[in-house]
């Protein structure tokens, strides 16, 4: 079978980061962050254009210079259980923190949402960027990266134990044998690690598509292995062609370095797509934005970010970047070191710091609808990515997308023209995980 297309779609609600003037959008409602009907809309829209996901971030630390999305927003699982009662196909994929959740909880959670649907829940394994949400549960520090990522790899492990509680054929549900449940087919986990001791079974069976499916976004060496352990989809940064090459072949590499098919690993990059009527049209739509979006005091704080949350307005902004490499240790590390070593090597100010994270970059994906298919094509044949994480401002963004690009890329062949499952697995082309207390392997969901 040839290689096809995924998408997905992120929305933005009123605005996240560097999408500072959002909200002021006379098209956006200003509580689309908290109103069901909202995202509702959004997964339909999305369904009809037969995308394979709804993608839902998170995140559980904010304070008052946080972008407006992230000031009121509804938690992914209830949003996405209320989602799932109004469409039929499409993926749901919620962000849940392994470091401030108990693997019990959660995969109950994620179980639920995977009846509810049918069979398409996703969940995206973070480990919590903000450090100050260690504080939100009771706890003086944020754990440091080499304890975050070692407890992600033991909870999705526990996770993926509990949702294999249940045979298949547990509940035999005999009313002339009087037998409900065969015991001899529910089977405790009773897990004990480093990070956690977990007993089970989990009270809930197995989905149509056996368990969740596991997504995650590494940047770093240790984001990137956990991904090559455990994820079936990623979020990757993006960037430059070449950087989004490297980071593809470098995912897949790790991914079969640990005996795993690096098929069974598909690959999402950010795309926030700018279509019009000329690509002239595109490129000056985009630099609109970049102006309604480009608030120094947002961006200054936005930076603060990957330094748990440090307010850089206390220092001059002139002065040369203050050594502030610590209080990201065990935060947004990655990044911030980037940014540090930028910043020494240039010898940036640290004004000049906060409007290098908010420059003007042009995207791939804007122009007419057959420039933008173009690109897309382009970036998918020279081995960038499986799919696509979208995100569109407006519903007339979309539906710019969706009518224009979509139906040029199913004339190629690059994109389906109906779903080929109703599960999340058998739309990405993943097989159904084998019960760890079954024998018999099972076949590829379809």
């Amino acid at each position: 079978m040839p290689r096809k297309i995924h998408l997905a779609l992120h929305p933005y609600g009123v605005g996240g980061p560097g999408q500072h003037g959002l909200w002021k959008d006379t098209r956006i409602a200003k509580n689309a962050s908290i109103d069901i009907n909202y995202y509702i809309a959004q997964a339909q829209a999305a369904e009809h254009a037969l995308f394979d996901a709804l993608f839902i971030v998170d995140s559980q630390f904010i304070n008052a210079t946080y972008p407006a999305h992230y000031l009121n927003r509804l938690e992914p699982l209830t949003l996405l259980s209320a989602v799932a009662t109004h469409t039929r196909h499409i993926g749901l994929v919620g962000t849940a923190s392994s470091t401030y959740n108990s693997p019990f909880n959660l995969a109950r959670r994620f179980a639920s949402l995977d009846h509810i649907s049918g069979g398409r829940a996703g969940w995206n394994v973070v480990t919590s960027f903000d450090t100050g949400t260690a504080k939100n549960y009771g706890l003086d520090e944020h754990l440091d990266y080499a304890t975050r990522y070692g407890r992600a790899l033991e909870f999705v492990h526990v996770a993926r134990g509990l949702w294999d509680s249940y045979e298949d054929d547990a509940f035999p549900a005999d009313v002339e044998r009087n037998v409900f449940l065969d015991p001899a087919k529910l089977h405790a986990l009773n897990h004990v690690g480093e990070h956690f001791n977990v007993a089970g079974p989990l009270n809930i069976s197995r989905s149509p598509q056996g368990q969740p499916v596991i997504f995650q976004a590494g940047v770093s060496d240790e984001g990137r292995d956990l991904a090559a352990q455990v994820a079936e989809g990623i979020y990757a940064p993006g960037g430059p062609l070449q950087q989004a090459q490297d980071y593809y072949a470098d995912i897949k590499k790790r991914t079969a370095s640990y005996g795993r098919d690096p098929e069974h690993i598909k690959i999402f990059i950010h795309g926030g797509p700018i279509v019009a009527r000329t690509d002239e049209d595109a490129r000056r739509r985009e630099r609109e934005i970049f102006e309604e979006d480009n608030d120094f005091d947002r961006n200054l704080a936005l930076l603060g970010r990957s330094f748990g949350a440090y307010d850089f307005s206390r220092h001059d902004l002139d002065a040369p970047f203050p050594d502030v490499a610590h209080l990201a240790e065990n935060g947004g590390r990655t990044g911030a070191a980037k940014l540090i070593e930028r910043a020494r090597a240039e010898n940036l100010t640290l004004r000049q710091v906060a409007r290098s994270i908010s420059e003007f970059r042009r995207s791939p994906f804007v122009g007419a609808p057959r420039t933008v298919a173009d690109s897309i094509e382009q970036w998918f044949n020279a081995g960038t990515f499986d799919g696509i994480n979208l995100a569109f401002r407006t519903d007339d963004d979309l539906n710019l997308f969706v009518d224009g690009v979509v139906p040029i890329l199913q004339k190629r062949g690059l994109f389906r023209t109906e779903y080929e499952a109703d599960t999340l697995r058998g739309n990405l082309g993943l097989p159904i995980p084998d019960n760890r207390n079954t024998r018999e392997p099972h076949l590829v969901n379809g």
